[in-house]
């Protein structure tokens, strides 16, 4: 009976450590999402232009290949080398930051650039969508570009909740990365395919609605999707700079290079007196300058430098 005694104990024991191993994952998952929250909102508003402009019935298989590959980017190919980064070359963390942040900058400012200095050479945009005729290869051209952008996202992501786990044993880190990349790839894309959809909402409760109530909040939505997708591009751009230039600077500080950040911080915290708002609000307005101008400065080197190495035509 002592011995059954004893094996019951040992059990409950084990029992307690893993209850208490999988709460840490769930708290260190949690606060790693929390960091990641300003790329996630970033891939979320950035995805749709991806699939606007298709047949309907293509949107939705669309959005499924790019979270296909999105889960691909996070668990098969970025979990494994973020698990060997923590733990052979640590130091590499910040550098590649830098590098993710430089591109989130340089998309942002290539978009408004784009805007305000539009151009007619139509042979071909940054992805070389606009010279395709074909739909079923303009879609293919589509996803990859969607899964390519979501790459870089989705580093960003991983490697900014990889710097936030508190915890060096392997599995936790392993298993925390794994929850961040399932659970914000089912969020991102789940908000994709409702945005993308809306219309389609519109338009069937225009057609089905009982009351004029109901056809009038279908045409509504019809109405406002166009615009909405436009706000979200505005968004998503406005995130890629904030969220770049913010991941520049705090990685900058990482490296030993303090004065930027513990300058805007010291800048912040005199405007706002106090106010956590306005603190949080001055530091990304900030951060998304700088972002802008880091980007201006890489547009020539990435459109003219960069790009024809890899056989590829300057966006401008």
């Amino acid at each position: 009976m002592s011995g059954l005694l004893a094996l019951l104990d040992d059990v409950a024991g084990i029992a307690k450590v893993a209850a208490a191993s999988v709460d840490d994952v769930a708290t260190q998952s949690m606060k790693a999402g929390s960091k990641a929250a300003g790329i996630v909102i970033d891939d979320a508003a950035v995805t749709p232009k991806y699939v606007t402009g298709f047949q309907p019935a293509r949107e939705l298989p669309m959005i499924w290949r790019i979270a296909r590959g999105s889960f691909i980017n996070k668990l098969v190919f970025l979990l494994p080398v973020a698990l060997l980064m923590s733990q052979f070359a640590p130091w590499l963390i910040p550098p590649l930051l830098i590098l993710g942040g430089c591109y989130l900058c340089f998309e942002g400012a290539e978009k408004i650039v784009h805007v305000l200095m539009p151009h007619d050479d139509q042979s071909g945009g940054p992805d070389g969508s606009h010279a395709v005729g074909d739909p079923t290869q303009l879609e293919e051209q589509k996803v990859k570009g969607a899964i390519k952008t979501d790459f870089i996202l989705s580093a960003e992501i991983m490697t900014i909740s990889l710097s936030t786990i508190e915890s060096d044993v392997l599995w936790i880190q392993a298993a925390t990365l794994a929850v961040v990349g399932i659970m914000i790839t089912i969020v991102v894309y789940g908000v994709v395919a409702i945005i993308v959809k809306m219309d389609d909402v519109g338009l069937w409760l225009t057609e089905v609605g009982r009351t004029s109530g109901t056809r009038a909040l279908g045409r509504g939505i019809v109405a406002f999707m166009p615009w909405f997708l436009k706000m979200l591009t505005v968004v998503g751009t406005a995130a890629m700079l904030w969220v770049g230039g913010s991941i520049i600077v705090h990685s900058a500080h990482q490296m030993g290079w303090h004065w930027p950040e513990e300058t805007i911080y010291a800048f912040a915290k005199r405007i706002a007196q106090g106010d956590g708002l306005v603190e949080w609000l001055v530091k990304a307005v900030i951060d998304g300058i700088l972002g802008f101008v880091v980007g201006l400065i890489l547009i020539p080197i990435a459109t003219k430098l960069i790009a024809p190495l890899f056989g590829a035509k300057a966006a401008h």
